[in-house]
């Protein structure tokens, strides 16, 4: 099953999409490292920052496994504190602070359930966008606007 998995690249502040099919990330675990020959960026380390599954759940580092759970959270991935309040006839969103939410999460484990695996670059020098073939797509882009 192919990930789609998106390339941080922390220097120029932009993120790449690809889709690949990588059995070797099954296992890796949020935080680690890995070599980015896997998916064509040879000279590369990556490491993983998250992710999410099928039906959108996201990953968290903090759940061990590869299972989904409902979690009581009060902050961080998968949580946001607000609340809808109706205040002269507009609505608004407010943070409540103390607010609790139990809401299903899934581990920090990649399994073949996971759909998308963020990474971010570590180590290496060169040009992602044309190591990866995007240049191109991004060309054709603009040749059509």
């Amino acid at each position: 099953m192919p990930f789609k998995v998106v390339i941080s690249e922390p220097k120029t502040k932009k993120a790449y999409q690809i889709e690949k099919d990588v059995p070797s990330l099954i296992g890796v675990k949020i935080g680690d490292k890995f070599d980015g020959s896997m998916l064509g960026l040879s000279g590369f380390t990556l490491k993983v920052t998250g992710g999410s599954d099928k039906e959108g759940f996201p990953m968290r580092p903090d759940l061990q496994g590869t299972a989904r759970k409902k979690v009581l959270l009060t902050k961080s991935v998968g949580f946001r504190g607000r609340k809808t309040i109706k205040k002269k006839g507009k609505k608004k969103l407010v943070k409540v602070k103390g607010m609790r939410k139990r809401k299903y999460v899934r581990g920090n484990t990649i399994s073949d359930e996971i759909m998308q695996v963020n990474c971010k670059i570590v180590e290496g020098e060169g040009d992602v966008v044309s190591i990866l073939g995007l240049d191109k797509k991004e060309e054709k882009a603009e040749e059509k606007k």
